[in-house]
């Protein structure tokens, strides 16, 4: 291992020990730790023998090393998707079910990372597609009504086939990885990790029979606005990206890049499961 990445998370009071402790451990393993110009200021971290500061610490790295929660991690996965960069993740958010370890025992755990001691699993994204561009998501592509707006109205469609029309608040479309989030929070079904498809869900529909619908991974579906007057906002990884018009469709389907995420040996998703959901439940 030659060089590493670093995200942290916004808030820098949480992270800054840790920070210093992995720049120490990285150059006595006489590898290079590269931030960006955003991540040295918030950590106030001068250029120096093993730390390099960059306007992107670019794809040739071995490692990418997130601190922070899901969010956080799922940057440094956006980030490095295709790449086969494996991201390792130290949750210091609420859930972190994307990490691969929590903040406890750092330096042995940043010596593993370091030495290479930790499996990868390949995870899977989707994409939407507009006539204007290509979105790619780790977790889940979702439709909302606008603020303020009146419910949506969205048909959808699966491989040509008109499955339906619910009105709603929105939709979700997550991966197995991003079905533990906004689907889950929607009464969607959990997807193991390594199934092959991504769930649909409804986000408070107006009917007794809009069900969440587990989707093979060839099949492409297709959303469109039926409202006459509202747009809706689509949000990639929750974030705001594009609206959909009046008669407007975006397709929606698995993506051809994966995101490569760190785990430690013996890990498996139902402990991650148990670890995490059952811990918020106790």
């Amino acid at each position: 291992m030659n060089a590493a990445a670093l995200f942290t998370h916004r808030r820098p009071q949480d992270t800054h020990e840790a920070v210093l402790l992995l720049i120490q451990i990285a150059r006595r393993h006489r590898i290079t730790l590269r931030l960006t110009t955003e991540e040295a200021g918030k950590h106030e971290i001068e250029p120096a023998p093993f730390v390099e500061i960059t306007d992107d610490p670019g794809a040739r790295v071995d490692l990418c090393i997130a601190l922070g929660g899901d969010g956080t991690i799922l940057t440094a996965l956006r980030r490095y998707a295709g790449t086969g960069v494996p991201v390792f993740g130290v949750n210091y958010g609420e859930v972190g079910f994307l990490a691969t370890i929590d903040p406890d025992g750092l330096e042995n755990d940043f010596e593993r990372a370091f030495s290479g001691e930790f499996e990868t699993i390949q995870l899977p994204t989707i994409s939407a597609g507009r006539p204007e561009g290509t979105w790619n998501a780790l977790n889940d592509i979702s439709v909302h009504r606008k603020a303020g707006l009146r419910v949506a109205d969205l048909a959808y469609a699966l491989a040509g086939e008109e499955i339906g029309r619910v009105r709603c608040d929105g939709l979700v479309v997550a991966t197995p990885q991003g079905s533990t989030g906004y689907n889950l929070a929607n009464g969607g079904p959990v997807l193991a990790w390594g199934v092959e498809g991504y769930v649909v869900s409804f986000i408070a529909p107006h009917s007794l029979t809009a069900r969440a619908l587990v989707v093979a991974p060839t099949d492409e579906l297709t959303i469109n606005n039926a409202s006459r007057e509202e747009a809706v906002e689509v949000h990639v990884d929750g974030r705001p990206t594009l609206e959909l018009q009046p008669g407007e469709d975006v397709h929606v389907g698995f993506g051809l890049t994966h995101g490569t995420l760190a785990q430690l040996p013996g890990a498996s998703f139902y402990h991650r499961l148990r670890e995490r959901f059952g811990r918020l439940s106790s």
